[in-house]
C-alpha cells in the first residue's frame, strides 16, 4: 500500500514523528505540494493524507488507486466528499482534538486585550518602565473580565470548554446555539443571535463555516455591539466580513478584535485587518499546540488502521 502525505510540515513541522504510519505501508511525506504537483505525487497512492491540499472531481479522476484521503484536519471543506462516494473513495477527518488549545487561545486573546499585555511588553523592551518616575504607568485600559458577559456563537465541545474557562474568570455566559434551554448548563443562558451580539461584552465564534454563517458578523451585526466589545474568532476566518470589521475598529464602534483565522491564509500584504486598530491577529495557531497536534497524530493514524482493517471511523458524510 502505497501512503502519501502531501503537506507533512503543517502537522509536523520537525517535533513529531510518522514513523507510526510505516508499519501501514510505503510512506513518502512531502513538506508542501502545489495544486499543479498533485497528481503527480499521489498518481500512485492508494491512501493520502492532507492537511490543505484541496481535492475535487478533477483530481479524482486522474488517482483510479485512491481509496482513502485522511484529512489530518477537523474541516473538511478542501474535499469534494461528494465526488469522493462516487468514486468509492473514503474520507475521513480528525474531530476534537484541539478542544482545549483552541479554548485556551480565545482566553489568550481576551487577556492580552483586557490587560495590554502585548503593548506593556513592548514598551517596557524599548526601556519605558526603566525610565518612568513611578512604580507603574499605564495608558490602556486595564479591564476586568468578571462580571462581564461572555457571548458564544455555537456550544459545541470548543464552545462549551471557552464557557467553563468564562465562568472560571466570573463572566457570565450566553450563547447563541440549537440546543434548548433545558439542555444547556447550568449558568448558560440562550439568546438569540441579534440579542447576544448587543448585549455581550464579549463575543468569541465557534461555529463551522457554511453558506449560512458565511458573513455572519457584518456590518449590520457588527452595529449592533457595544463600542465597549471584543470580538474573537478562532473558528474560520469567511464568518467574518473582514472588511466591516475593519471599518468597525477604525471607526470606534468596536473596541477590539482577537483573530486566528482569515478568509485567506496566508493573506496578502494588504489584508484589512493586519493594519486595524486594537485588531491581534495571530497565524490559525489555536489548533497548534504539541500537545493538540500529538492527539491529531494519534486519532490519523488510528483512522488509517480502522480503513485498513475494514471498520473506517470519522468518516465524514
Amino acid at each position: 500500500m502505497n501512503i502519501i502525505i502531501l503537506d507533512g510540515y503543517a502537522l509536523n513541522p520537525g517535533d513529531l514523528s510518522y514513523d507510526c504510519l510505516r508499519q501501514y505501508g510505503n510512506l513518502t511525506i512531502y513538506e508542501r505540494t502545489a495544486p499543479e504537483q498533485l497528481i503527480e505525487r499521489a498518481i500512485d497512492a492508494d491512501v493520502v493524507l492532507t492537511n490543505k491540499v484541496a481535492f475535487g472531481e478533477r483530481e479524482m479522476v486522474q488517482l483510479p488507486r485512491l481509496r482513502y484521503i485522511g484529512v489530518q484536519a477537523t474541516g473538511y471543506n478542501i474535499i469534494d466528499v461528494e465526488a469522493a462516494r462516487r468514486h468509492g473513495i473514503i474520507v475521513t477527518n480528525i474531530p476534537a482534538y484541539s478542544t482545549d488549545s483552541v479554548a485556551q487561545m480565545v482566553m489568550a486573546h481576551l487577556l492580552n486585550i483586557t490587560q495590554s499585555v502585548d503593548y506593556y511588553a513592548l514598551q517596557n523592551r524599548a526601556g519605558r518602565w526603566a525610565a518612568n518616575p513611578d512604580f507603574c504607568y499605564w495608558d490602556n485600559p486595564l479591564i476586568e473580565l468578571a462580571g462581564k458577559q461572555m457571548g458564544l456563537v455555537g456550544l459545541g465541545r470548543t464552545g462549551m470548554a471557552v464557557a467553563r474557562l468564562a465562568a472560571a474568570f466570573g463572566m457570565h455566559v450566553a450563547a447563541y446555539t440549537s440546543k434548548s434551554q433545558s439542555e444547556l448548563p447550568e449558568g448558560v443562558e440562550k439568546l438569540s443571535l441579534d440579542a447576544l451580539f448587543a448585549t455581550s461584552d464579549v463575543v468569541s465564534l465557534h461555529c463551522p463555516l457554511t453558506p449560512d454563517t458565511h458573513h455572519l458578523v457584518d456590518a449590520r451585526r457588527l452595529a449592533l455591539m457595544k463600542p465597549t466589545a471584543i470580538l474573537v474568532n478562532t473558528a474560520r476566518g469567511s464568518i467574518v466580513d473582514e472588511r466591516a470589521l475593519a471599518d468597525a475598529l477604525n471607526g470606534g464602534t468596536l473596541y477590539a478584535a482577537g483573530i486566528d483565522v482569515l478568509c485567506e491564509e496566508p493573506p496578502r500584504g494588504d489584508s484589512p485587518l493586519l493594519h486595524v486598530r486594537n485588531c491581534f491577529v495571530t497565524p490559525h495557531i489555536a489548533w497548534a499546540t504539541i500537545e493538540a497536534r500529538t492527539r491529531l497524530l494519534q486519532i490519523c493514524e488510528a483512522n488509517l488502521r480502522a480503513f485498513i482493517e475494514g471498520h473506517p471511523q470519522n468518516v465524514v458524510f
